[in-house]
């Protein structure tokens, strides 16, 4: 930070006033202040919260025990280290505490990813396995995404909620970037990079690594999703108010939507319905 700019301010509105005036093209892009309070204390707060039970059962869920540390932890006020001794500090048996390790296993992966691709996070690692190639997908996002105005009204609202929180569950931005990717054909670093523009802890490492996940480039198989997945995990609120109900672009079984969406790709075979276990589905699903 520039030594000669300001560092005392009379209160939050003063503060946000000279930022905006010192950094007008960050502004110019996004000028929603988000509600989410930086630095140590505030994380320690939250930290302290975190009950990892609660987390390994309803993390899928967009009401569920997430613990919000990925701000703090994308710019180092919170270490996964220190993260993971408070979690096995508070658990009387180490299982409660394994989902959540292996997430923050999961961000180191990513990081260590990073450190040996650099520039290369943005490239595709592996071809999709949609059964079509890069030059079938749009490399720039249309408004309609970016405005919110797609009348897909739970899109439309992860949307807003992405620019004016710079915060989106992680069930939500898969739903969101499987809808880019594979419902419009829109290339993944489109989004990704809308997703950096905006995410208080847009990491590039696991926000780059998780969209090529959802495209295939990074994974054996594309991310999809259907209303039944969606309203599961949100409990209805956003299928409730969408004048598409019953007739979305996301209708329909795994198998239906399969072959509506990758009618060339043949990256997996599902077994019949009745045969599925619930356990089968893929992580965020």
């Amino acid at each position: 930070m520039n030594k000669d700019m300001q560092r005392e301010f009379a209160n939050s509105e003063e503060l946000i006033a000279y930022l905006q005036a010192q950094f007008p093209q960050a502004t110019q892009r996004d000028d929603c202040i988000s509600q989410t309070i930086g630095g140590r204390k505030a994380a320690q707060v939250l930290l302290e919260q975190v009950n990892p039970a609660q987390y390994a059962s309803s993390r899928n869920f967009l009401t569920g025990a997430v613990t919000r540390l990925s701000p703090y932890i994308r710019y180092g006020v919170l270490s996964l280290a220190e993260i993971r001794d408070r979690i096995l500090k508070q658990v009387q048996q180490k299982e409660e505490a394994t989902k959540l390790i292996n997430e923050l296993g999961w961000r180191d992966y990513w990081q260590r990813l990073y450190a040996q691709l650099g520039d290369g996070i943005w490239q595709d690692r592996d071809f999709y396995k949609t059964g079509y190639t890069p030059e079938n997908y749009a490399e720039v996002l249309p408004d309609d995404i970016t405005n919110g105005t797609t009348k897909l009204f739970c899109i439309d609202s992860f949307s807003y909620q992405l620019r004016e929180t710079g915060y989106l569950h992680n069930h939500a931005r898969l739903w969101l970037a499987a809808y880019i990717v594979h419902w419009r054909s829109i290339r993944w670093q489109a989004g990704a990079l809308w997703f950096l523009q905006h995410l208080l802890d847009g990491d590039p490492a696991s926000n780059n690594l998780s969209w090529q996940w959802v495209a295939s480039t990074f994974s054996q198989k594309p991310y999809f999703f259907n209303r039944e997945n969606l309203e599961r995990h949100t409990e209805g609120v956003y299928c409730r108010q969408c004048p598409l109900y019953g007739s979305c672009d996301f209708e329909g079984s795994y198998e239906e939507l399969q072959i509506q969406l990758f009618p060339q790709g043949e990256f997996y075979q599902l077994p019949p319905q009745k045969h599925r276990s619930k356990n089968s589905q893929r992580r965020g699903s």
